[in-house]
């Protein structure tokens, strides 16, 4: 059976910077990571170091004990994380995550739609951390915390 390789974004930083990447997804004229379908998350804002996503989790996303299960938290962090890197990213250089981790606080309930910020606490030459959190968009209760490092890389090399 023969896999179709999933669309790269890599190649349009080549001719732009992160956060040009990421504004012209939030405009839907780039396409989104094909996980953000499957998970139900969307990048919201975008702004130099700091990104947020919304999402809501659906009964698909639920552990057997009917509430959201852990990877779904994790995909939502690791996104935002991921992205507020990206957006310090300049043209023709891009980065992928070395290391995170997710703290969840609570249970969420499927339903429930929750705003997940990201902010980069450091960006070098060759790496960037970065911290986020997941809390509801309605009550602002925290549901959870997550931190990275990226390993920032040239696209020709």
């Amino acid at each position: 059976m023969a896999t179709e390789d999933p669309p790269s974004a890599r190649p349009l930083l080549a001719d732009m910077s992160g956060i040009d990447l990421l504004r012209a997804m939030t405009r839907g004229d780039a396409d989104a990571a094909p996980m953000a379908a499957t998970t139900n998350i969307r990048l919201d804002t975008v702004e130099p170091g700091r990104v947020s996503f919304r999402g809501t989790a659906e009964p698909r996303h639920c552990n057997p004990f009917g509430a959201v299960h852990g990877g779904w938290f994790g995909v939502l962090l690791d996104s935002a994380l991921g992205c507020a890197v990206l957006s310090l990213v300049p043209q023709g250089r891009w980065y992928t995550t070395l290391d995170y981790g997710v703290n969840l606080t609570r249970a969420l309930a499927s339903g429930t739609e929750v705003i997940c910020t990201a902010e980069v606490m450091h960006s070098g030459r060759t790496t960037a951390v970065a911290r986020g959190e997941i809390r509801g968009a309605r009550d602002g209760k925290l549901y959870a915390t997550g931190q990275t490092t990226c390993l920032i890389m040239d696209l020709k090399g």
